[in-house]
């Protein structure tokens, strides 16, 4: 047997869940095989991340869907965004003597309201089929009664040491006796089971009323800028997702505020290229696809914003006859320079990515964030409810459609996506990567449908992401796993790509899960990163 992935594809028949976490994996099983729906085990899967995985997901968080029907074959989007509170002006930034939305603290924790636990509660509404307690149950269960430490995690918290220090109610959770929490020592977090018993309790209004939205309004009157209220008006919204085809496959993406066109655009500007044609691990193929990144993040970068507030293009965005005008710019010979399409982004960001299909066909694809490692470092009060920064995704440019106002989403870099093949729900993917998102979902597409991989063989290929994730990099640094062929990555750098060679292996090049269903018999093949600490299990 030919061997070239350090796990094997996981299959199953009747369902199958896959996350960054085996114990969050384990808990959306537990709940398909006590009859929940794939939304069921969605929303529990989730709600284990929020506790075992706090450096890259939180109820403090947004959060974002694609939901299948399995007896329609609809696929409907649901935004659990958060909204800028009422006092979240520009005057109001300006008055504190800042000049942008800083990365860490008060600000930008309280800048917008947490909205996944709104988008948990309506998915549950219109397609739960288990008790909100029964859902809820592994997660309250390990934050009340402790959960082991991974060496993923306790990194984290030594790398984000100086920040989770600087708040009282982190620094008593993840350094308790006053030092790190290390690999394979226990965590609890009684106050977030509270909070997680009061969603179970009273769902919206267990959160987003009464006394745990009363704790983090109080937090937030010492420097912060939302309020009691701003919880009152955080609503989920249910839409319609973006659409586009690549070759024979209908690859479906969330909608602005999220960056998924840029998915879209990618595969639409590469398809003429015919990468099935090229080297998989070849110059030629990777050229092409940052080369398409380029283009696609600078209309992302001039264009996306809250389509609330205003209005984005995305139809044309999103159109062969624009990829055919944007083609022009693709020079195969040489790296299309940042000056030419500049961007703004950054590639660093945690976020956590939940695929889950049912015996029935329904999938829920689904990606919550706390924006960067443990959010904005500060928890709320009494809550346990470590805040997200997305705020700091707002600019104070009066003139840019993603300008901070009040009530608005900012621009999201969280995407989910689906795709069928002859009609039928084919694949349910994502990853956590922030600006790297759409890159990532943009190679996994090409691995499994120009090269034939299965989801797993997809995921553990070498990987890249171009762009800078800190400032002082190059715009258009393009880092990229050392198990790329060296001729490869002297080729690139050959046609003016500058180079960061990561080792073998990288974190930083995301987390990506994701399940396939065969069409012919409905088998389920599931994939999950070993950048992660996850798990592909089905049943």
């Amino acid at each position: 047997m030919d061997i070239r992935t350090g796990r094997p594809v996981t299959l199953a028949s009747n369902g199958m869940v896959t996350s960054p976490h085996s114990l969050a994996s384990t808990a959306g099983i537990d709940v398909l095989r006590a009859g929940g729906s794939a939304i069921d085990a969605a929303i529990a899967t989730s709600a284990v991340l929020a506790v075992v995985y706090p450096h890259m997901t939180g109820i403090g968080g947004d959060a974002f869907w694609l939901v299948h029907d399995g007896a329609s074959g609809e696929i409907r989007y649901l935004s659990g965004g958060g909204k800028a509170a009422a006092a979240a002006t520009l005057s109001s930034i300006e008055q504190r003597g800042l000049k942008e939305i800083p990365l860490r603290g008060i600000v930008p924790a309280t800048l917008t309201v947490p909205g996944a636990v709104a988008s948990w509660i309506e998915a549950h509404n219109v397609h739960g089929r288990l008790p909100l307690r029964r859902v809820l149950e592994s997660a309250i269960g390990y934050a009340r009664d402790g959960f082991p430490v991974t060496g993923r995690l306790a990194s984290f918290i030594e790398m984000m040491r100086d920040d989770l220090l600087g708040d009282r109610e982190a620094a008593a959770l993840f350094f308790p006796q006053g030092a790190a929490a290390r690999p394979g020592a226990k965590l609890t977090n009684a106050n977030l089971a509270r909070t997680l018993q009061s969603i179970a309790d009273g769902g919206w209004s267990g959160f987003y009323q009464g006394d745990v939205a009363a704790e983090m309004a109080r937090f937030s009157e010492k420097g912060g800028l939302f309020r009691l209220a701003d919880f009152g008006r955080q609503m989920a919204i249910w839409g319609e997702p973006l659409a586009g085809r690549y070759r024979d496959v209908t690859v479906f993406n969330t909608p602005p505020p999220t960056q998924g066109f840029t998915v879209l655009e990618m595969l639409n500007l590469l398809e003429p290229h015919e990468l099935h044609r090229k080297d998989f691990l070849g110059a030629d193929h990777l050229h092409l696809m940052v080369q398409a990144k380029q283009i696609a993040y600078h209309d992302r970068d001039q264009m996306l914003a809250d389509p609330s507030f205003v209005e984005v293009p995305v139809e044309r965005l999103i159109s062969k006859a624009y990829a055919h005008l944007r083609g022009r710019l693709i020079d195969g010979r040489s790296a299309l320079k940042w000056d030419m399409v500049p961007s703004f982004g950054s590639l660093a960001g945690d976020t956590v990515y939940v695929a889950a299909v049912d015996r029935d066909g329904n999938a829920a694809s689904l990606i919550q964030s706390l924006y960067g490692a443990f959010g904005a470092c500060v928890v709320a009060g009494s809550t346990g409810v470590i805040l997200q920064n997305r705020g700091a995704y707002f600019t104070l440019d009066r003139n840019h459609p993603n300008r901070l106002e009040p009530g608005k989403v900012p621009l999201h870099t969280l995407i989910a996506s689906m795709a069928k093949r002859d009609g039928k729900l084919w694949s349910v993917l994502g990853c956590m990567g922030a600006d790297g998102q759409p890159q990532i979902q943009l190679q996994l597409y090409s691995a499994m449908v120009d090269f034939g991989l299965d989801i797993q063989e997809a995921i553990e290929m070498p990987r890249f992401l171009s762009g800078r994730f800190a400032l002082g990099e190059a715009r258009d640094t393009l880092h990229i796993e050392g198990r790329f062929p060296t001729d490869t990555i002297d080729a690139l750098a050959q046609r003016g790509h500058t180079i960061n060679r990561w080792d073998a292996w990288n974190e930083m090049a995301g987390h990506a899960h994701g399940i396939t269903i065969d069409r012919r018999n409905g088998v389920l093949s599931g994939g999950s990163d070993p950048r992660s600490d996850g798990a592909a299990i089905g049943y």
